[in-house]
């Protein structure tokens, strides 16, 4: 019996239905359930909030959640192999887990919620930034979640909340920061998954802002960003070359120096860029 709930410890499911982690679908469980509800409670209060999971796998975090009081949690889980060990924590908790056999890239999952939203999740390392990108660039702001508590690699945690004028600041930490508030909240070493993988890990918790921090046309802002970032280490005249045809006014109209690179650039000066490109 687990410390959290009647269900048997995670070395147990997982040898109960013949589970090992495939780096083909990356991977990684984190069988301490001790840590699995510390990081649902890194959540904040989850009474009364639909949750959703991606990768649940044999469910640890998911009975976390269930345990730290979310109203439902959805799990979307694309290995057909977990789900008899997820019906097993369903049958624990009745009503309140939702598992949905599908891939999260193709799955239109604000459909299953109802909010208030929170999203944890201990994200496959294979599609966890194209994920993020999704969750911060909906079509209206602010979007169906209230906020993202998530598990990463440590360099991309780092990207994250990364400031201007080092290495890891990039579109990540623009996209993430103009529109929440991010933090690292915890660290995890590679000794506490199975299989154990190569880097350490990190969650981090992103809380959406009821407006962005500027003005800007989320369009227009990713499109300047990606393209600025594609090419750190060129100015920024030459890196933004094409973009418009009268760039280097745009990017002096914005109060920026053409001869900036990328990681230079805070976030708002970014955001006037946009907005000078997006007035035409």
């Amino acid at each position: 019996m687990s410390g959290i709930d009647t269900l048997p410890p995670l070395r147990e499911v997982i040898a109960a239905h013949g589970l090992s982690a495939r780096k083909s679908l990356g991977q990684n469980f984190l069988l301490d359930l001790n840590l699995t509800a510390k990081i649902a409670r890194s959540a904040g209060d989850l009474t009364g909030c639909d949750v959703l999971e991606i990768g649940p796998g044999p469910g640890g975090l998911t009975r976390g959640l269930l345990a730290e009081g979310a109203r439902r949690v959805v799990a979307v889980e694309k290995d057909a192999r977990c789900l008899p060990a997820l019906a097993e924590i369903a049958a624990a908790y009745p009503g309140r887990l939702e598992v949905l056999n599908a891939d999260a890239l193709d799955l239109d999952w604000a459909a299953h919620l109802q909010p208030p939203v929170k999203i944890v999740a201990n994200l496959p390392y294979n599609v966890g930034t194209e994920l993020l990108v999704r969750w911060l660039t909906p079509p209206v702001w602010p979007p169906l979640w209230d906020s993202l508590t998530l598990m990463f690699q440590r360099e991309v945690a780092d990207r994250i909340v990364a400031r201007p004028g080092g290495k890891a600041y990039g579109r990540l930490a623009v996209l993430a920061q103009w529109r929440c508030d991010a933090r690292v909240v915890m660290g995890l070493p590679p000794e506490a998954f199975t299989p154990p993988p190569k880097v350490s890990s990190a969650v981090v918790h992103l809380t959406a802002l009821p407006q962005p921090r500027y003005p800007a046309d989320p369009d227009v802002l990713q499109r300047v960003v990606a393209k600025a970032f594609n090419q750190r280490r060129k100015m920024l005249r030459a890196a933004l070359k094409g973009l418009v045809p009268d760039i280097e006014a745009r990017i002096l109209a914005a109060g920026l120096t053409p001869t900036d690179r990328a990681e230079q650039v805070p976030i708002e000066g970014f955001c006037a860029l946009a907005r000078q490109i997006a007035a035409g």
